[in-house]
């Protein structure tokens, strides 16, 4: 995915957190998987509350990375339920970091995530109505 200046992020701060040595290779650049993690994470917040209980993430579609994200930067969350159906949801997904002790926004990945709504049971739900 080719970096193209975004002038602000898209969707709703859902997640912000700090990233931390212990989520770093030996070069200082965050790992990937945990960069998904923080999204996977804003996901299932954003969708457990618009479905008012328990959800799993169904699928992930398509993610690039931009740029690293550097130990000490924040990482922000930004989501917006762009569908829902009977009983999932699509959710588009930015991720931004702000630069260690800056007011440097910088797109790092963005993503589109499917959540399913789930019973007391662990089987598929409707999502009730907004």
């Amino acid at each position: 995915m080719p970096h193209q200046p975004s002038s602000a992020p898209q969707g709703e701060l859902t997640l912000r957190t700090l990233a931390m040595p212990a989520d770093a290779n030996a070069a200082g650049d965050i790992f990937g998987g945990w960069v998904m993690a923080q999204m996977d994470l804003a996901c299932g917040i954003r969708a457990a509350e618009r479905a008012h209980g328990r959800v799993v993430t169904a699928a992930v579609q398509e993610m690039a990375f931009a740029m690293p994200v550097k130990i000490g930067d924040t990482l922000c969350v930004y989501t917006e339920i762009s569908r829902v159906g009977r009983t999932s949801m699509t959710l588009k997904v930015e991720t931004w970091a702000q630069r260690y002790l800056t007011h440097v926004m910088e797109k790092v990945t963005e993503a589109t995530f499917v959540m399913v709504a789930l019973d007391a049971d662990g089987k598929p739900t409707p999502v009730p109505a907004a």
